[in-house]
């Protein structure tokens, strides 16, 4: 019997396509988490991620879910821009609670899952 795939190799298409709708296909929860902390704008959202939590979404993939989150009610543009010609973004009450109901949701999946 073979032994079991490690799942950084990368023929182990199960946990790449796992990790793809986990990161990027997810990317609105990685982009509300962040404007939990603070206000950011799109770049510096897209740098953040890349930075903190090792992916890296494309920039227009970036500009689309916040303009999706913006058109949700997740998410605003903050009351006042720290550089002229930048839009900065911060959540909502709407969308803190959107992240809330994913965290449950995750938790639940992972205790079924694993527990």
């Amino acid at each position: 019997m073979s032994e079991p795939q490690d799942s950084k190799d990368k023929s182990f298409k199960p946990v790449d396509r796992l990790r793809k709708k986990l990161t990027l296909d997810n990317l609105w929860l990685w982009i509300l988490r962040l404007l939990l902390e603070s206000n950011k704008y799109a770049y510096e959202l897209r740098q953040e991620i890349n930075d903190r939590f090792g992916f890296s979404p494309a920039t227009v993939t970036s500009y689309a879910v916040l303009y999706r989150l913006e058109r949700a009610g997740f998410v605003t543009e903050a009351s006042a821009s720290k550089v002229p010609n930048r839009k900065y973004y911060e959540i909502t009450s709407q969308g803190r609670e959107a992240l809330k109901e994913a965290e449950k949701t995750i938790r639940r999946a992972l205790s079924e899952l694993f527990d």
